[in-house]
């Protein structure tokens, strides 16, 4: 029997859910705030838990060098397919790790950036996964985390007329996502407290899927015509109290400080 969990969501994934509007509106919004933070190209990335590649591949176009560390066998080769007509691919490594071994995965290399987007709902606990990546970071090198709001738990209930889920979503930490699987929400401020603890500097946090996530919840099927009119959208309201706050993902990004003296 195989041990990879995300064998039979792969193709769900990356074909389903990143071929919607919600798809493009995630990897468009996060990209504008990646580029507001990173250094320019071709510093390198590192991104871990990072899938098929849908939010590293974007910066390897723009020139970036970047890692894909995946524990999944299955996602990994959505990466490679997805690569195999990509001019970018020379600038791209694939790594099969885990990320709460991404230290020791990458042997002590640290990075000008590095991701963890939509991984730490999956896990018991975040700490000794930010742990992984605040070491993984350069000094003065970007940390963007995205992770689901705890602070917005009754949202898909409440669109989907889940009543009685929404009352009990208002004092819960975790939930049935889009793809089926239980997950585990955090807040802004206990992920911004954790980077702290590992010497890391939240800068600014963002919101992710709003406009989007309503639609989708309470049954209105958007059009992949209209995609880049409702990304604009939603990337404006990711920057702006109090549509961030009602988002049900919020991106996080943190930089490690630089150190005085040799």
């Amino acid at each position: 029997m195989s041990d990879d969990a995300w064998a039979g969501l792969a193709d769900l994934f990356v074909d389903e859910a990143y071929a919607t509007v919600k798809g493009y509106v995630r990897t468009y919004v996060m990209h504008q705030h990646l580029l507001e933070h990173l250094p320019p190209p071709p510093a390198t990335v590192l991104d871990v838990g990072g899938g098929a590649g849908h939010q590293s591949f974007p910066l390897a176009r723009a020139g970036y060098e970047v890692t894909l560390l995946d524990p999944s066998p299955a996602m990994l080769d959505k990466a490679r397919q997805r690569l195999l007509d990509d001019p970018a691919r020379q600038r791209v490594t694939l790594l099969r790790a885990d990320g709460e071994n991404a230290v020791a995965a990458v042997e002590g290399r640290r990075f000008d950036a590095v991701l963890c987007h939509g991984v730490l709902g999956y896990l018991e606990a975040p700490e000794p996964m930010i742990g992984q990546l605040c070491q993984c970071a350069a000094d003065g090198g970007i940390v963007s985390i995205m992770t689901g709001n705890a602070h917005a738990m009754a949202v898909q209930p409440a669109m989907e007329r889940r009543w009685d889920d929404a009352l009990a979503a208002f004092d819960t930490r975790t939930g049935i996502g889009v793809l089926g699987v239980r997950g585990r929400a955090d807040t802004v401020e206990e992920i911004s407290d954790l980077v702290r603890g590992h010497g890391v500097e939240p800068l600014r946090w963002y919101g992710v899927w709003l406009f989007a996530d309503w639609h989708e919840f309470g049954g209105t099927q958007l059009d992949l015509a209209e995609a880049e009119r409702v990304a604009e959208v939603e990337l404006e309201a990711s920057r702006r109290d109090p549509y961030r706050r009602l988002s049900r993902v919020f991106h996080l990004l943190s930089r490690k400080p630089l150190r005085d003296g040799p």
